[in-house]
């Protein structure tokens, strides 16, 4: 058994997170602890307060007792307003705090773009636009290319989490690009995990969503590569071997 353990802010659209584990298989187990958001704003100050370590050190203790064996910081605005070297000090710290690998939804989306061998991504994202900006540094400061953005101007977690398939489909081929080799969805309040394959098809080209990547981040700091095509491309590629 492989205990995946994740810290989520608030209440959103955590529940993307057993269905993923369905299909994962029956010897991969998502213990999933919610932290504290303070403010529910999507701004930079408010995104950078729900990812102190005060809040993520809170949850930890309930992952420990759980026996996980890895954890993934489960909000992608959270790591990557702080800029790469404060998301990778955000990272470290967490490490520490919890005494077993640690990664972040950020990062999840630069090294799950490398496995499957994409430099060029375009971006749909729900943020404002201030705020999709900053992922888009971040995904540079990776080593990829990004050749477009698309932001929804949404400025609460909550209104995310409200939005359906349509919505999400429409987000996905507004920042479609001719250019690009992948879609991007970053939001992990975006519920996206049964949407997938329709997502995949309708672009046809891989579509990399926040709480897809954040799980498979998981299995990549416990060295699990598991075959679930319903989940998409990234869960279906053998990993990519770099040179």
């Amino acid at each position: 058994m492989t205990a995946l353990g994740f810290l989520y802010p608030g209440h959103f659209a955590e529940d993307d997170y057993p269905r993923i584990e369905q299909l994962l298989g029956s010897d991969i187990r998502v213990d999933l602890v919610h932290t504290e958001i303070g403010e529910e704003a999507l701004r930079v100050e408010a995104l950078r307060g729900t990812g102190s370590a005060e809040r993520l050190g809170a949850g930890m203790e309930r992952l420990r007792l759980a026996g996980a064996e890895t954890v993934v910081w489960a909000c992608t605005g959270g790591g990557f307003v702080h800029g790469w070297q404060g998301a990778q000090d955000q990272v470290r710290t967490l490490a520490r705090l919890a005494g077993m690998p640690a990664s972040s939804t950020s990062f999840g989306f630069v090294h799950a773009a490398h496995e499957l061998g994409v430099r060029r991504v375009a971006v749909g994202a729900t943020y404002p636009e201030e705020i999709t900006a900053l992922f888009a540094e971040f995904l540079r400061a990776g080593g990829l290319e990004v050749t477009g953005t698309r932001s929804s101007g949404v400025g609460t977690a909550a209104e995310v989490a409200g939005w359906g398939e349509e919505d999400v489909l429409t987000l996905a081929r507004a920042a479609d690009d001719a250019d690009a080799e992948a879609v991007l969805l970053p939001d992990t309040a975006l519920h996206t995990a049964a949407h997938l394959g329709l997502l995949e098809k309708s672009l046809s080209k891989p579509v990399l969503t926040a709480n897809q990547v954040t799980v498979w981040e998981g299995l990549r700091l416990a060295d699990r590569r598991v075959n679930a095509p319903e989940l998409g491309a990234l869960f279906t590629r053998e990993p990519i071997v770099q040179v």
